[in-house]
């Protein structure tokens, strides 16, 4: 029985392991099970990310910015909904693709280098929404970049507002 019991333990470490993490950045579907970690280091947990937060830790959302709904009809009036984020955040549409065009890498690196004065050492929480891959993909992307002090907030905006935090509207930094 001992035999049997050690054997099914050691066929669901597996599962309880977790998501492991890609060699390389993750492509679609991005709304999937995240990792614990970025390049082994552990996410924040919504404690933690409202403590760096207290502190004045610069906040990077890299949600994605919401595209125009394909075949609407000619003269249809689209208005985007209001993005709201965690307070005092930068947002950075669009950096968390698997692949980004050079220019969306730059704004990138021109957000990094805003939120961190220049600075690879200084503490940035990275975030987007729950079981998102995008800040996942820009964590791992500013470490291999060389920014020591990335900190990945997985839970993002919706384990901010369990929390009980306030989110405000923000549009995205200038390019």
């Amino acid at each position: 029985m001992r035999i049997a019991t050690a054997l099914l333990w050691c066929l669901a470490a597996p599962a309880l392991a977790g998501v492991p993490e890609p060699e390389g950045f993750r492509g679609e579907p991005y709304r999937a099970e995240v990792p614990a970690t970025v390049m082994g280091r552990p996410g924040l947990s919504p404690e933690e990310a409202e403590a760096l937060h207290a502190q004045g830790v610069p906040f990077l959302d890299v949600l994605p910015h919401a595209a125009r709904p394909e075949g609407l009809p000619e003269g249809t009036v689209w208005r985007e909904k209001p993005h709201l984020t965690i307070p005092g955040a930068t947002w950075l549409p669009n950096t968390g693709y698997e692949a980004l065009a050079e220019p969306d890498a730059a704004y990138l690196r021109q957000g990094l280098e805003r939120a961190t004065g220049g600075d690879p050492e200084a503490d940035v929480v990275v975030f987007c929404k729950r079981e998102c891959w995008m800040s996942w993909n820009v964590a791992k992307r500013a470490m291999e970049w060389g920014y020591s002090g990335i900190h990945w907030f997985p839970g993002g905006v919706e384990a901010w507002q369990d929390l009980g935090g306030d989110l405000e509207e923000v549009h995205p930094a200038p390019r």
